[in-house]
């Protein structure tokens, strides 16, 4: 029996299955279609034929409509894909067949992309400071459109790729109070753009455009709008300076799921629309990363030890900070958990009506500062039960290591594809 036959999903989801189940990556990898509701049934099949080791569910039905969404939101500015947010080869070809482009960062990221049969073309190297051979690879594949903020990038782009386009970064003034600021890092600041303009020049290397990011997980959506118009001063200069006419904007990442993407595509179409009008004819882009990554992911965790401290209790899982949860210290995530009591509580594993305890949960390794929650309101667990933490795709095991020999790339993901397409229920 064909996957798409086993649940009844609307013609769009039907048609989007048959199109992922089919991509370069996926197929022949078995993916469940799930009811609306069905995550928690799911979750406890997969644990009660496993051992203890964490895993992830990746839900293909949110992503494919947090594509159709930013589709309708933001028809004209093209995504690619920030692959370094979450570099998942399953969430990579998905988001290929879906029609994304890709924003990768270095020779390996372009390589896995590659791999899927994306065309170069379609690839960005949206790294303003690239190691030389990197720059050569990308040279050698046809990658050929690449970021700038200094003149000493110019000169290894004219040794190494001189065919390729660039993008000069500009600082935003405004980092839109993000999560993860990147402006004291990249980005050339305002007395910096002639003398860039001029050295690209020199070297007869064409800037086609400007690329900004206003850091990951922006909360002002005002950060857009002084950015794109600050963009378009970089165009009226180098038309001054004698450069040809730029046509490309890349307004970059920032973007996350909800409500705020709905005032960030508002606030960035009002921009556009005041700064490069239609007649312009200039090609749109950005960088999302968290807002497509971070929701499709969910993370089940292990209980693997346990210590009762008066009204205090305190649990061991087999995932954390230097794993997974490394999201707490590098990305400032707030995550949250429930329960899943597959061993002390199976006629009602989320422990619903429970009495809470005030938790403490700690990571495996032996570092105290692997804690991950602490004050976490939790029911009486066991050795042996599961803690499930939802949104944990983005900057999660991505950046994990093999710190005290628990290895955050060996955790294994399950591929699901939730009725309705809006991603399934804990519940």
């Amino acid at each position: 029996m064909a996957v798409d036959q086993l649940l009844p999903v609307p013609a769009n989801s039907k048609k989007k299955l048959h199109l992922l189940q089919n991509a370069p990556g996926l197929n022949p990898k078995t993916i469940t279609p799930i009811s609306q509701h069905g995550l928690l049934h799911f979750l406890q099949s997969i644990v009660l034929k496993t051992s203890d080791k964490p895993f992830y569910t990746f839900d293909l039905a949110v992503v494919a409509t947090l594509f159709d969404l930013w589709s309708h939101s933001l028809p004209t500015v093209r995504p690619f894909y920030a692959v370094k947010c979450n570099p998942n080869p399953d969430f990579l070809a998905a988001m290929a067949a879906l029609g994304s482009n890709f924003d990768c960062a270095s020779r390996a990221e372009i390589q896995s992309v590659l791999a899927l049969g994306v065309s170069p073309d379609r690839i960005v190297f949206a790294n303003p400071c690239k190691p030389e051979s990197h720059i050569e690879f990308a040279a050698t594949v046809g990658v050929n459109l690449t970021t700038f903020d200094s003149v000493d990038e110019i000169q290894k782009i004219r040794r190494c790729h001189p065919k390729s386009a660039l993008l000069i970064r500009i600082k935003p003034s405004d980092d839109g109070s993000a999560r993860c600021p990147l402006g004291n890092k990249y980005g050339a600041l305002p007395e910096e753009i002639i003398p860039l303009l001029q050295a690209a020049k020199s070297a007869e290397l064409a800037v086609v455009g400007v690329s900004f990011h206003i850091g990951s997980g922006a909360t002002e959506t005002r950060a857009y709008s002084a950015a794109i118009a600050a963009a378009r001063g970089v165009f009226e200069t180098a038309v001054r300076l004698g450069l040809p006419p730029m046509n490309v904007l890349n307004i970059g990442g920032g973007f996350t799921a909800g409500p705020q993407f709905e005032e960030a595509a508002v606030a960035v179409k009002s921009a556009i629309k005041e700064y490069f009008p239609e007649d312009l004819n200039i090609a749109l882009m950005a960088e999302p990363g968290r807002f497509f990554a971070e929701s499709a992911f969910t993370l089940a965790v292990h209980i693997i030890g346990k210590r009762v401290r008066g009204d205090l209790r305190e649990y061991w899982i087999n995932d954390g900070i230097y794993g997974s949860m490394n999201c707490i210290l590098y990305d400032h995530a707030t995550l949250s958990c429930r329960a899943l009591a597959v061993k002390s509580n199976m006629e009602n594993p989320t422990c619903g009506g429970g009495r809470m305890h005030r938790s403490t949960v700690f990571g495996p390794t032996c570092d105290a500062l692997d804690t991950v929650l602490t004050g976490k309101q939790l029911p009486e667990l066991e050795v042996g039960d599961w803690l499930v933490f939802p949104k944990m795709g983005a900057y999660t095991a991505a950046a994990g290591s093999n710190f005290n020999g628990f290895n955050t790339a060996s955790i294994e993901t399950y591929i699901v594809y939730s009725e309705q397409g809006n991603g399934a229920v804990f519940e």
